[in-house]
């Protein structure tokens, strides 16, 4: 007979929601079985992703769709976390009276630890302590001894065992069942196991207690006997009123979930890598400037959010090849290559965020996919007017011969434009998401004082103003970046007029692409966590009458990492020309020239090669400027923390 049971959460003063999750007879048969198919997951234990070509050996094994461990909310109290109560619903789906359960007690809270971590004493414990001189290969390895250690100091002690609800139910709603946790006792010695993660024998304490008020008592009994009571050390969470010892472990277990959540990453043991200790320091580095708001919150999360993409890619592919049945077919074949690809795509974006020259400012690449529409087919040319309310007073200006077009959005007036039409645009405040969408040759300005027209980014998107057209000019504008975090305006390519234009930043400045250029007149740039503008290989730009100051603002100690007012970087050069800017008050120096490892020029018939940062680095600061092209008159560089121009080696 089926044994279904259905189960629905409710809470004191809130409304029942309905959830169902099916235990069959079959399901419980197979427990054991597939508790040993059970993979390690990326997320927690760093599993390895097979190339497609091995994916019929994996065929017949299951891999379950959720994180093995399951998500502690560590900025709530824990014993929010026993809140949530369970009961069975009769009559179940096929109409028969449930088994009678006997409703499992409250889980006592979780033990969190009130110690914080500094940096130091973070790289000391990871670098130093638990890795030391060990290659990324055998970093399971060294976590497993670090916890064994910490176990073998006391005998035995109690927890919750959280782990992921697929373990127990066949059907289930994840947003409802986040992890089913049971009160466990724990031998602390390790279960015999070949392969990660480190696992511990457990037991049930009496009274039985669970975070599901209805899980059958057999049930759980079954599970850990497939299990032969082993479960993964790191899914169990010691309990309150302890002692100091188990206290210790607690917090040995927080540093083990740590380092496979936010420094492990998954393509370690598949690469070669002499200094994994020096590797993991980068990475807590990382953690800390995010933490800290070193590097601006809007970064931080496409960090996060890239690195869950690439995660659950990886699952994603996991899943897949375990699918497949004997040999893949052509087609699953295709697929697993094509998952496969996307996660090598994913995990080289990582590795150029993970960059320490890369921080301020992240990867760019250019994000612009719309296509360029051209000039209307009738040939005309429109003038779009962006006011919450038109008046007579606001055409005055324009000739008889002028079409306009009245909209109540810039967004609007942007998606109407083609090739040779102008916005303008009245006094107030506006949201831009089209600005970041720039395809077509068009002039957008304000009418009256720059001041008065105010426009804003949207947080939602990655980019603020994005340009790939022939030609743009944007003019009278104050430009406020709200939460996006790459350049306030990315020139991708083609050539960008900024005129007259206040950019209030708070990721980077201005940026210029590859191939693209600027010409930026009259403007000013204050705030960007980055340079104010900067200069990609191969790119030009001219820059008149200009203000760029409070820039590069990253809370460091690495002064590698401050850009200052403009930077430049020379693989190959940009051109550079300026003309009565005043640059001041920057984090580094007012002109960076970001240089690569070795510097060489040409002198007659030899090659002359400097290694960045010799000693005769300030010898070669004119022959830098000349090779880049750089024309600077009647410039006024002051107060920059580094000094007005220098060189930086690019490493």
């Amino acid at each position: 007979m089926t044994d279904s049971t259905s189960i629905v959460e409710s809470s004191e003063g809130a409304n029942e929601k309905l959830t169902t999750a099916t235990i069959n007879q079959e399901e419980r048969e197979n427990v054991a079985t597939r508790a040993e198919q059970q993979p390690r997951q990326p997320a927690a234990f760093g599993a390895k992703t097979m190339s497609p070509s091995s994916a019929s050996a994996a065929a017949g094994r299951r891999v379950l769709s959720a994180s093995p461990r399951p998500i502690r909310e560590a900025s709530t109290p824990s014993r929010a976390d026993t809140g949530v109560r369970r009961r069975l619903l009769t009559p179940n789906p096929n109409g028969e009276e449930p088994d009678t359960v006997e409703e499992a007690r409250d889980l006592p809270p979780i033990y969190i630890s009130p110690y914080k971590y500094t940096h130091k004493e973070k790289v000391t414990l990871y670098c130093d302590q638990i890795f030391g001189i060990c290659k990324a290969e055998a970093a399971d390895e060294a976590m497993s001894k670090y916890l064994t250690d910490q176990l073998t100091t006391k005998r035995s002690w109690t927890g919750v065992w959280r782990t992921n609800p697929e373990l127990f139910f066949v059907n289930y709603e994840e947003g409802l069942i986040p992890y089913v946790g049971i009160l466990v006792e724990v031998l602390c010695k390790p279960c015999q196991s070949k392969i990660p993660p480190l696992r511990v024998m457990v037991s049930i304490v009496e009274p039985f207690s669970s975070n599901i008020a209805n899980l059958p008592r057999e049930l759980v009994e079954e599970v850990l006997n497939g299990e032969d009571h082993c479960v993964p050390l790191l899914e169990v969470y010691p309990i309150e009123e302890q002692d100091i010892t188990v206290k210790n472990i607690a917090q040995a277990l927080e540093n083990g979930r740590f380092f496979y959540d936010f420094l492990w990453r998954d393509w370690d043991d598949e690469e070669e890598c002499e200094d994994y200790a020096g590797l993991i320091e980068k990475r807590i580095q990382l953690y800390y400037d995010i933490q800290d708001g070193t590097i601006p919150g809007p970064i931080g999360e496409r960090f996060k959010k890239t690195l869950e993409k690439y995660r659950n890619k990886r699952l994603e592919l996991i899943e897949y090849q375990n699918s497949i049945r004997d040999d893949p077919l052509p087609v699953e074949a295709v697929e697993c290559w094509k998952k496969y690809y996307e996660i090598l795509m994913l995990c080289g974006l990582l590795k150029f965020w993970e960059d320490m020259r890369l921080r301020a400012i992240g990867p760019f690449f250019p994000k612009i996919l719309k296509r360029r529409k051209g000039q209307r087919a009738s040939g005309k040319i429109v003038t779009h007017i962006v006011a919450q309310m038109m008046t007579t007073d606001m055409i005055n200006n324009f000739s008889a011969e002028t079409l306009i077009q009245q909209h109540d959005s810039l967004d609007a007036a942007l998606d109407s434009c083609y090739s040779g039409d102008t916005v303008v645009i009245f006094p107030g405040e506006y949201q831009g998401t089209s600005l970041g969408l720039l395809a077509d040759d068009i002039i957008v300005k304000g009418a009256g004082n720059r001041d008065d027209v105010i426009i804003f980014s949207d947080p939602a998107h990655d980019n603020f103003v994005a340009s790939k057209a022939t030609k743009v000019t944007l003019m009278n504008l104050t430009l406020v970046q709200n939460g996006t975090c790459d350049g306030i305006v990315v020139v991708e390519s083609g050539q960008m007029i900024l005129e007259n234009c206040v950019f209030k930043c708070e990721g980077t400045g201005v940026c210029v692409l590859t191939g693209a250029s600027l010409i930026m007149k009259n403007c000013e740039v204050v705030g960007a966590q980055g340079a104010g503008v900067e200069l990609f290989p191969g790119s030009a730009a001219t820059l008149e009458g200009n203000e760029i100051h409070h820039c590069s603002n990253v809370r460091t100690k690495d002064m590698k990492t401050l850009l200052g007012g403009i930077n430049l970087k020379v693989l190959p050069p940009p051109q550079l020309k300026m003309d009565n800017n005043h640059i001041h008050d920057n984090q580094g120096y007012g002109i960076t020239i970001l240089l690569p490892d070795k510097l060489c020029y040409v002198r007659g018939d030899d090659v002359e090669c400097t290694a960045g940062g010799d000693k005769r680095e300030l010898d070669l600061l004119p022959k830098a400027i000349q090779n880049l092209s750089l024309e600077m008159n009647t410039n006024k560089l002051e107060a920059n923390t580094m000094g007005d121009i220098g060189l930086m080696p690019n490493s």
